[in-house]
């Protein structure tokens, strides 16, 4: 199948909502096979909106809808469907006696306009909605399949993971499966890990290679497909060990892993707790690892100290180790990262100090970061030159601080 998808609906043309339900959904088409050519997006005007319909039913065989399946007048996705295909609208019994029960035990009236989000194209198949009131409907026309999903994504995702894949497996070769893996880089660009690896990709067959960038790391997603699960493993492992051969010392772990829930994973269940002093991630380290549930039984606490004079009086930093090397240095990050596991009694001391910007500082240019652990009694720092943004510079130094921290406990094991 070559699909495309209409997310419908004016608030997406105006900004005011971001379009997660288009990356959803061709994510989940991706993990089954299915090829997705188009998105577009049509306001809620039924002219615009069939004209956007009559372009992908010249080029695709599948089309999802998401948005316009509400009440109210603006919602006009089935009733331009309908009318396109020369389909009438009927009442969905089930889901008509559905709402009126919802109306009924939340003690609310019912108006008139309500009883509209229960009409479904006839002939279709009912996507039952788990979570709202209005049901999805698929239905095959002319060699073209076409599914309505709500809009709301509360409602569409389950609705596509519970009812649409099921419906789509019905339809194809279910012979072939596909199965998929995704490899997490990180400390390498998108175009230095395709270059390391462009003769594979541009022979890939089964499976396939196709590397993504994400928030500031990479990731290659592998696609084999075989009836068998067990082969399609095998073909898997061979691609991912010719991959890691080239780029495993970027490599952390699979899937929907983090680096920094990793990293957590590694320290609970080491037993080591960690303390950190920040300077220029203003607390970002502690945020982040404060997040995880059970933190209480990792972290010890922290110290922002983004002055010097707070350096010196929390931190006891040396008045002379600042003359002499200044507070963006390898020794600063060191002392910093020593003193705060001395004082709270953590097994291991983190620190970040550096040039966030947009100014210079010590005469060290933007994107000059220092990192500092302390760790079995010994004291690491790792110097960095970053580039972008204040936010990504400071964001992108806490996440070389999970990495580093990663490997020197790896390698403590």
């Amino acid at each position: 199948m070559n699909a495309e998808i209409i997310a419908v609906g004016s608030e997406l043309l105006l900004g005011q909502i971001a379009n997660t339900n288009a990356q959803f959904i061709s994510k989940g088409l991706a993990d089954i096979g299915v090829n997705v050519f188009y998105h577009s997006v049509a306001g809620d005007n039924q002219n615009r909106l069939s004209s956007v319909i009559q372009t992908a039913m010249s080029r695709s065989d599948l089309i999802i809808f998401t948005g316009g399946l509400g009440p109210t007048k603006d919602d006009l996705t089935k009733e331009t469907i309908a009318k396109l295909f020369q389909k009438e609208l009927v009442h969905d019994e089930a889901a008509l006696q559905y709402i009126t029960n919802y109306f009924v035990q939340t003690n609310r009236e019912m108006t008139p306009n309500n009883k509209k989000q229960a009409l479904i194209i006839e002939g279709s198949t009912v996507l039952p909605n788990d979570n709202g009131m209005a049901p999805g409907m698929a239905f095959t026309h002319r060699n073209i399949t076409c599914i309505l999903l709500p809009g709301p994504p509360s409602e569409m995702r389950p609705m596509f993971n519970n009812y649409v894949i099921p419906y789509l497996y019905s339809k194809m070769d279910v012979q072939t499966k596909f199965h998929s893996r995704v490899l997490r880089f990180f400390g390498i660009g998108e175009s230095v890990l395709e270059t390391k690896l462009q003769d594979l990709i541009e022979k890939q067959s089964n499976p396939t290679i196709a590397p993504l960038a994400s928030e500031h790391e990479v990731t290659i997603r592998l696609t084999a497909a075989h009836p068998s699960e067990t082969e399609a493993k095998r073909l898997l492992d061979e691609v991912e060990q010719e991959v890691l051969s080239r780029t495993g010392s970027y490599f952390y772990g699979y899937d929907d892993e983090t680096l920094e829930n990793q990293t957590f994973d590694l320290l609970r269940n080491n037993q080591l707790t960690i303390a950190s002093a920040e300077s220029l991630t203003g607390g970002l380290f502690s945020k982040i690892i404060t997040d995880f549930p059970g933190s209480s039984s990792v972290y010890q606490g922290g110290a922002v100290v983004y002055s010097n004079a707070l350096k010196q009086s929390m931190l006891k930093v040396p008045h002379t180790l600042i003359t002499d090397h200044g507070v963006v240095s390898s020794q600063c990050a060191e002392w910093m990262a020593e003193e705060i596991r001395s004082q709270t009694e953590a097994d291991i001391g983190i620190s970040f100090t550096g040039v966030a910007g947009p100014e210079a500082q010590e005469d060290k240019p933007t994107g000059t970061v220092f990192i500092g652990i302390s760790i079995h009694d010994q004291t690491h720092s790792f110097s960095l030159k970053l580039a972008g943004t204040r936010k990504a510079i400071r964001e992108r130094t806490v996440k070389h601080g999970f990495r580093y921290l990663n490997q020197l406990v790896k390698e403590g094991q």
